[in-house]
């Protein structure tokens, strides 16, 4: 059984996680605008792969998977990160990132449904309203940067991000058993060799079809290309993978979905900081709305089940 005590690295990880989300989307706009989203795909995991592959080729990392294991871990591949950034990278070329953004906070809300569902996770009211809580903070802030105009021409853009915020949540629900027959290091690397093996036949196929095959290659000219790849396939793709999959091993799966509106908060400091763009009062109010949120969904049953505990013991 999991103790609050052996729950603190999971935290952390759970933290660290949606740190690393959250600057992501800095380094992505700077590879979008150099290269397609496919190629952007391709190019992450084929990194990631090699960066996890080497020290597994030289027995310096041992995993050891059969094809059976493979066959049970291919499910969630395809949720994420496959369909998840395939949905969310062509998304955002019908939909604004804002409209994205609000969709995307969405996510723990599904997470909460399915794993309610599917794996019999229960949650006190109070959770439920701190999940609530955070998803209105990250709305909020969106909203308030003018993020309210959804219209039709949208629609097939907004229905791609739908369908990646679902897919998102079918993932930590999905991962959540798993994770208690493979280890993180099992899971992150069926997952990126998948990912790799399937975007770059995608990618390569459509530039062959196209004429256009120097252009997967040279992305690379551009060092700035290279210097955010790096943190996409190494922090963004392999790390998050590792980290979301010890976390999970832990934590149920809606609490440790709500961490990932946590994302926002980096994202936001993260422009911040780097772009240069105003903090206003309504990105202070949105903070603490989502702060509160993680909290209250984490820890909001804590004083229940430690009242169970007491009178399981007396008993």
């Amino acid at each position: 059984m999991t103790t609050q005590s052996n729950r603190i690295p999971a935290y952390l990880a759970a933290l660290a996680y949606a740190l690393i989300i959250g600057f992501s989307f800095l380094f992505m706009k700077m590879t979008i605008n150099t290269a397609h989203p496919l190629d952007v795909l391709a190019h992450r995991f084929l990194l990631s792969t090699l960066v996890l592959g080497i020290p597994i080729l030289l027995g310096w990392i041992k995993v050891t998977c059969t094809w059976r294991d493979i066959w049970r871990i291919l499910p969630l591949a395809m949720l994420s990160p496959i369909l998840f950034f395939a949905f969310q990278a062509f998304g955002l070329l019908y939909a604004s990132s804002s409209e994205a953004g609000i969709i995307q906070a969405t996510a723990p809300i599904f997470t909460l449904i399915l794993a309610t569902y599917f794996l019999k996770e229960q949650s006190s009211w109070i959770q439920k309203g701190s999940l609530l809580l955070s998803v209105i903070g990250v709305v909020f802030i969106f909203v308030m940067k003018g993020g309210t105009n959804f219209s039709l021409s949208n629609l097939g853009g907004i229905l791609l991000l739908i369908g990646s915020a679902l897919c998102f949540a079918g993932y930590g629900v999905l991962a959540r058993p798993l994770t208690k027959q493979y280890n993180p290091l099992q899971l992150t690397w069926v997952t990126m060799i998948t990912a790799c093996v399937l975007f770059n036949i995608v990618a390569l196929g459509r530039h062959l079809i196209l004429g256009t095959v120097i252009e997967y290659v040279q992305p690379f000219t551009e060092p700035h290309y290279g210097f955010a790849l790096l943190y996409l396939g190494i922090l963004s793709s392999l790390g998050t993978t590792l980290l979301s999959s010890y976390a999970l091993s832990h934590l149920e799966a809606t609490k440790m979905s709500v961490f990932s509106n946590f994302a926002t908060i980096t994202s936001m400091i993260a422009g911040s900081v780097f772009l240069h763009e105003q903090l206003m009062y309504y990105h202070i109010i949105g903070t603490a709305l989502i702060i509160l949120g993680v909290l209250g969904t984490n820890w909001g049953k804590r004083s229940g089940d430690q009242s169970k505990q007491m009178i399981t013991s007396k008993s």
